[in-house]
């Protein structure tokens, strides 16, 4: 959802990527959420860091707890940033329930990117 709500929010100003400790898919509950807000992450894939282990990158942000203790050091990072937020797609629930929990985890991370992207042009 990250890599979504950057791209929709400032994708002109950022080359964006995203991965994790582990490929797994993209959940439909973030596709509907992020369709909510008017961002279509139906075409992201899910992908692992080692495919971005040689970039070189201006930023590196984890925006989960798991992700930021196993990647404490990206050696391509030139700044990095841990954000930590709940990982949604370890709802439990009925499908509203968990929707919930995507659209919380949802609307921190675009309140987090606004905020940074206020104090980078500031």
């Amino acid at each position: 959802m990250a890599e979504g709500l950057l791209r929709h929010l400032a994708g002109d100003r950022f080359e964006v990527h995203s991965a994790g400790t582990e490929a797994t898919f993209v959940r439909p509950e973030a596709v509907r959420v992020m369709a909510e807000v008017g961002a279509d992450i139906s075409g992201q894939e899910s992908k692992t860091l080692d495919q971005y282990l040689g970039e070189s990158f201006e930023y590196v942000i984890t925006v989960c707890d798991d992700a930021n203790e196993a990647c404490p050091v990206f050696p391509g990072a030139r700044n990095r940033l841990h954000w930590s937020f709940e990982d949604p797609s370890r709802a439990t629930g009925a499908d509203e329930e968990r929707l919930e929990v995507f659209r919380r985890v949802r609307d921190r991370i675009r309140s987090r990117i606004q905020k940074e992207l206020v104090a980078v042009e500031a």
